[in-house]
């Protein structure tokens, strides 16, 4: 084998292997941030302890850093992280779904909904957003439009799976 000024030459190919194990280096030790494309594994926890979703030996969740397609509370904490990190973010109210309304809940006719609701269903309304079934009287059904996890403190365990930086194509999603 051969050496050449740019480093191996292995079946008539240069490699440089510095280049080669510093850009290795540098791929992997990738900070998360605006518009790094993240891949991770969580678990979402409520305050009362039960699991209210996780991706753990499903397949992971990816999204653009900063493009607010998660909770800001989680995004933030997220920032600066590597591929490997773990990490457990306790997100308030206020950093996730928000505070709960009671404003948002209303009223409606009984005859503007499907007879075979009952309480604790979730119905969709005209703008595509979840509504849950809170009471059913004879003429009426309460209906909540707060989001289900509104008001409640998330509690996060994120493993960072891997960081890259997103390509053209990806930043104008």
């Amino acid at each position: 084998m051969r050496r050449s000024v740019l480093g191996l030459v292995v079946g008539g190919l240069a490699f440089a292997g510095l280049s080669l194990t510093s850009h290795a280096l540098a791929d992997t030790a990738i900070a998360v941030g605006d518009g790094m494309a993240v891949t991770l594994e969580y678990t979402l926890t409520l305050p009362d302890k039960s699991v209210a979703d996780s991706n753990v030996g499903k397949e992971p969740f990816s999204y653009r850093h900063g493009a607010h397609v998660i909770v800001p509370g989680l995004e933030k904490a997220l920032t600066g992280l590597k591929a490997g990190d773990r990490k457990r973010v306790v997100v308030p109210p206020d950093q996730g779904y928000g505070a709960y309304d009671d404003r948002q809940r209303m009223t409606v006719p009984k005859a503007k909904v499907p007879a075979e609701v009952k309480v604790g269903s979730l119905l969709q309304d005209m703008a595509g957003r979840a509504v849950r079934v809170m009471e059913i009287t004879q003429e009426s059904i309460i209906l909540d439009t707060n989001h289900p996890l509104a008001g409640k403190e998330l509690t996060f365990d994120v493993r960072i799976i891997k960081v890259e930086r997103s390509t053209a194509d990806e930043k104008t999603r």
